[in-house]
């Protein structure tokens, strides 16, 4: 049976109430409670998965839509539900259980005033109000992390162009995950820090490449997200083309790896372009698509998650032994071998590799009296 009410004007992030979801459903009364922002799409996630009433037709993006599931009646269930909602929203609002409080303000000014050295801004309202919030942030020169969704594109479009112009990124709208300086924001890991920058159009694939990273003992600088929109040939790459620069400035990025759900395909070759002229390796992993070949350049190209984190992470092992290594004078290839024919075959691969053509070493006696293999020689 469900059982439901809203709670008028009273928006939340849809990470809190997945987390106060979990905790309604623990009530021994129920079987299972669903809080969500009362947004056309999560009315129709609410209808398709059992748990729609009648009561959230009415609901607007700004209200609480609240179902509970139970097996038989229960009549007073809403009212133990609507207090403890209410308890769950409070203890957010105060931080309780946390080390520390959060520094609280009602309006932009008052949080510019006590919080002046931020450098970023994370929004977290109403589609419909969103933009508006973010280009206050960008006019006091601040990046933004869009975690709000349902951003008309034209508006996503004017706030990426006006970011860069700036110098400055927008990452999103529905940007659900980053990592910026060692402080995971909204969906994201505690990972360990290292030289390895993510940058990501798929948030479940920078979720995925920086566990694997971790796994590897390596560690991130950075994780910057996109969103899902930011390839797509009507946003063009904007705020990608702008993480690219600040990572190739970043001097504790020493690997950049990129994921993308798949792009357009003229965006695709502007973010290639861009990215050989990073002057770092990247690797870069477009979702959907298999690369006609391993490496372009500085670019290798990556078929998987998981070939992408293996990738990234063994560049970074190169780059930190090459950190180490004494310097060696001249521009020679020095190698010591047991056997000429491992010798040769090295060296062959090393002048195919530099591009250059393979050339026999003269042997004294021999060529210049017109030496022939000994198969033709006159018996």
């Amino acid at each position: 049976m469900i059982y439901a009410f809203i709670k008028k004007g009273s928006f939340q992030d849809s990470v809190s109430l997945m987390i106060i979801s979990r905790k309604l459903s623990e009530r021994p009364e129920v079987d299972q409670v669903s809080v969500m922002m009362g947004t056309p799409a999560n009315k129709s996630m609410l209808d398709s998965t059992g748990f729609w009433h009648d009561d959230f037709a009415d609901a607007t993006p700004n209200d609480i839509c609240v179902a509970v599931r139970t097996e038989g009646e229960q009549p007073g269930i809403l009212d133990l539900i609507r207090e403890q909602l209410e308890k769950e929203l409070n203890a957010m609002t105060n931080a309780s259980g946390s080390s520390h409080q959060l520094i609280k303000a009602r309006r932009w000014e008052s949080a510019c005033q006590k919080l002046p050295q931020a450098n970023l801004l994370l929004v977290s309202v109403a589609g419909e109000y969103a933009a508006s919030v973010a280009r206050e942030g960008l006019l006091a020169n601040k990046n933004v992390m869009l975690f709000s969704d349902n951003v008309p594109l034209e508006q996503e479009v004017e706030l990426k162009t006006m970011a860069r112009e700036r110098g400055l990124i927008v990452m999103g709208p529905d940007c659900g995950t980053a990592m910026i300086a060692g402080s995971p924001l909204a969906f994201a890991n505690v990972l360990p820090e290292g030289g390895i920058g993510v940058i990501g159009a798929s948030g479940t694939g920078i979720q995925e490449v920086t566990s694997q990273i971790a796994l590897h003992q390596q560690g991130i600088s950075h994780a910057i997200g996109l969103g899902g929109r930011d390839l797509s040939a009507e946003v063009g790459g904007i705020s990608a083309l702008t993480a690219l620069d600040m990572l190739a400035a970043d001097d504790a990025t020493r690997v950049i790896a990129f994921v993308s759900k798949p792009p357009s395909p003229q965006v695709r070759t502007r973010i290639i372009a861009a990215m050989q002229n990073v002057g770092k390796p990247v690797v870069a992993l477009f979702l959907g698509r298999q690369p006609e070949q391993r490496r372009e350049g500085n670019v290798w190209l990556a078929n998987s998650l998981s070939d992408a984190a293996q990738l990234a992470v063994l560049l970074m092992r190169v780059a930190q032994q090459r950190r180490i290594q004494p310097e060696v004078a001249g521009k020679g290839i020095y190698g010591l071998y047991a056997g000429g024919h491992a010798g040769s075959r090295s060296r062959h691969a090393a002048l195919r590799r530099a591009g250059r053509p393979r050339q026999r070493k003269p042997r004294p006696g021999r060529d210049a009296g017109g030496w022939r293999p000994s198969h033709c020689r006159p018996r």
